[in-house]
């Protein structure tokens, strides 16, 4: 039994130890002078299904997927009617979707009305590059199918 309690408190101060250093600052990489992400469909105005696809662009850096450790590359986050950026020290969390193995498109299902979607470059950490490389801003309508 003392080995039980011993075991699960050890797993409990190891989960404090990963919280916080995942509430740490980390650093950031650095990006290419002049970069930029885009959305390349759909267009800002655009009214969609409700499962549509996005593509995604990206000028002045390339597409690598999480892990790899490569100067002037990441990889896609999106974020869907998101009001405020994921803090920029830390890897970016669950709020937003993380396209860590390198893609450039994805298909998104929303429900019908107007939504925002924008894209944010993380880096080999899903941390978001010094400077910020993102998308505009885009507002589509969902129509109902």
């Amino acid at each position: 039994m003392k080995g039980a309690l011993l075991v699960g408190a050890l797993a409990m101060l190891g989960g404090l130890v990963l919280a916080t250093a995942e509430a740490q600052e980390m650093s950031r990489s650095a990006s290419a002078e002049g970069a930029q992400a885009y959305i390349i469909s759909p267009q800002d105005g655009e009214v969609v299904s409700k499962t549509f696809k996005v593509k995604f662009g990206l000028t002045g850096m390339g597409v690598a997927p999480a892990g790899v450790d490569m100067k002037h590359t990441g990889h896609h986050h999106l974020l869907i009617d998101k009001d405020e950026m994921p803090a920029l020290g830390q890897p970016m969390g669950s709020d937003v979707i993380h396209f860590g193995g390198g893609q450039t498109e994805t298909t998104v299902t929303l429900e019908p009305g107007e939504h925002t979607l924008q894209l944010i470059l993380g880096d080999k950490n899903h941390v978001p590059h010094e400077p910020v490389v993102m998308s505009k801003k885009i507002t589509i309508t969902v129509k109902e199918d």
